[in-house]
């Protein structure tokens, strides 16, 4: 590739780095903000580049390896602690998540992935795109939303008090939950169009059903007014039945069987 993946990471994580590094001095040279500001854009927009290149090798969408998710993850949970910081102002989310963001890329490093330029039959879909991107982008937002989630919880333990990122917390997981919503619909259109049936409980599809669940009882508990302190605890746990949907699920035996074993790689 004219664009390697490594330089690219290792650039992106340079940016990052860097950004975040000068916005800590630019809390006594304020002229280092801006700067700092653009650095750490840079670093997501040379994903984003990246992936673009990428797509354009592959002939397809990366969408079908846990690894080529990774990438989107890497570019998509930096831009939510942009939005965040734009509309709440809480500037500390965007560099937690560019932290994770590094971690994947460095996964995806670690764990080079091949550049198979074909697509299975059940993935030559018109659903293919949309049922994958909304995951994508709910998750990026239910990690988000975990994220704040064991911010509040850390500041109920050690400081005994809770602050407005418990709304946004709450927020980012509403949103993250109606993506959630759309990604069964159209798995479920996906599906019968592949293979003849709308559900069939395959160990991905009942996670995925179980991850639904699991922020369904979340936002009633919210809508019940359940003390609000502690359902910080409950939404930051959630991400854990989450993780087992992602990747977890790949590795249980009645997995050697899934459907959805083309995404395990």
């Amino acid at each position: 590739m004219k664009f390697d993946f490594n330089t690219a990471a290792l650039l992106a994580i340079l940016f990052w780095a860097t950004g975040s590094l000068l916005t800590l001095i630019a809390l006594k040279v304020p002229a280092l903000k801006l700067p700092a500001r653009l650095l750490t854009i840079a670093g997501t927009v040379v994903v984003f580049c990246f992936i673009t290149s990428y797509w354009i090798l592959l002939d397809r969408p990366p969408l079908r390896t846990l690894g080529e998710t990774r990438l989107w993850y890497a570019a998509l949970i930096p831009l939510v602690g942009f939005l965040v910081e734009y509309r709440w102002k809480i500037g500390w989310l965007k560099f937690a998540l560019m932290a994770f963001a590094g971690f994947f890329l460095v996964i995806n490093m670690l764990h080079p992935e091949v550049f198979d330029k074909t697509l299975m039959p059940a993935l030559q879909s018109p659903w293919f795109i949309p049922h994958v991107v909304v995951y994508l982008v709910g998750y990026v937002l239910l990690f988000a939303s975990s994220v704040m989630a064991w911010y509040n919880v850390s500041l109920q333990l050690w400081h005994n008090k809770n602050d407005r990122a418990e709304s946004v917390s709450h927020y980012l997981a509403l949103l993250g939950f109606v993506l959630l919503s759309f990604g069964l619909i159209f798995g479920a259109l996906w599906a019968k169009e592949a293979w003849g049936h709308y559900w069939t409980w395959d160990p991905k599809e009942t996670w995925a059903f179980l991850t639904w669940l699991a922020y369904l009882g979340y936002l009633h508990a919210w809508r019940y007014k359940i003390d609000r302190a502690k359902l910080q605890w409950y939404l930051a746990l959630s991400f854990v039945v989450l993780l087992v949907c992602w990747f977890g699920v790949n590795y249980l035996p009645s997995a050697a069987n899934s459907v959805h074993t083309y995404s395990q790689s």
